[in-house]
């Protein structure tokens, strides 16, 4: 079984180590902006990304593949996320990760008056 937390702390954590985590071959994936990566070039490329950042695990759902809900937020609280990664096991390692990353925000004004206060 994939340990979810640890390769999340690695990830929020920007670890060069994130690359054990991941199966020979693995494939990442972010659809929203048409990007594929390597292990490789993913653990680059989540090293460099600017600032410095914290996050949890909001659900997690079993099954093939696994879904992991979590939030990511920088340390400055400047910006906060949700991501939704869908993670294929093979053995205790990842194999194929497929992401959807959303940034928080307040609803649009034609939307406030829809809402349902604490619901």
């Amino acid at each position: 079984m994939i340990d979810l937390a640890r390769f999340f702390e690695a990830v929020v954590g920007q670890s060069p180590s994130l690359g054990e985590f991941f199966a020979e071959g693995a494939e990442i994936i972010w659809p929203s902006t048409e990007e594929r990566f390597g292990v490789e070039n993913y653990v680059k490329v989540n090293c460099a990304y600017p600032g410095d950042w914290t996050g949890k695990i909001v659900k997690v759902l079993t099954g093939e593949p696994l879904v992991m809900v979590a939030k990511v937020e920088a340390k400055d609280h400047s910006y906060s996320a949700h991501v939704v990664s869908f993670i294929t096991p093979h053995g205790d390692k990842i194999a194929r990760l497929e992401e959807y990353w959303s940034e928080d925000g307040v609803a649009p004004d034609w939307r406030q008056e829809l809402l349902h206060k604490g619901v």
